[in-house]
């Protein structure tokens, strides 16, 4: 049997010396942003590719059933662009793939919604032509990044970086801010 215990070691530190790193007030800024939204009846839409579309994916799970269903509280509005793969793969076949979010979000989007947009790079053209789209129409707009943040960090309004440059490591991070978030407020219900 093949001894893993010193890679193990060495991922699980680099993952929690980023983890201490993070800013934790652009988390306590993203958790308000997901709570006004709630409270205001606003659609939160998210989006990303690869890793980072089953984040994406994941966060509507999360918050639509884990932080709806027994609550007595307006419930979020979670939708994901990326969730829809005949629409997703119309639309990258037929316009092109850097459109592909933003055509789809311009059949839902209204003045007031969150868009998020998740990517390691910060880079992903399809999801910053979203994002430019939702700010030019009045929406509030989060980029969950890792590496230097890319464009996505200098353009979206609130954000959490996970400052690593590891995609592995910054999707890791991005899972658990989406756990965090929803236990952080789902503790807050019961107060």
């Amino acid at each position: 049997m093949t001894d893993y215990q010193k890679g193990i070691t060495d991922y699980l530190t680099r993952f929690t010396e980023t983890l201490a790193r993070i800013d934790k007030s652009e988390i306590n800024n993203f958790i308000n942003v997901l709570e006004t939204a709630r409270k205001e009846g606003k659609q939160i839409f998210t989006m990303g590719n690869g890793g980072s579309a089953s984040t994406a994916s994941h966060f509507v799970c999360d918050f639509n059933k884990g932080l709806s269903w027994g609550f007595d509280a307006p419930r979020y509005k979670f939708q994901c662009l990326n969730d829809s793969l005949p629409t997703l793969t119309a639309y990258a076949n037929d316009v092109s793939y850097e459109d592909a979010y933003v055509e789809i979000l311009k059949n839902m989007f209204e003045s007031g919604d969150v868009v998020i947009g998740i990517s390691g790079s910060g880079n992903s053209k399809n999801v910053l032509n979203a994002i430019e789209y939702a700010n030019a129409n009045g929406g509030i707009t989060v980029g969950l990044t890792g590496y230097s943040g890319g464009r996505l960090k200098q353009i979206a309004k609130y954000g959490v970086h996970i400052p690593i440059d590891d995609m592995q490591i910054a999707e890791d991070a991005h899972m658990m801010l989406d756990h965090l978030a929803m236990s952080v407020i789902r503790d807050s219900y019961k107060k």
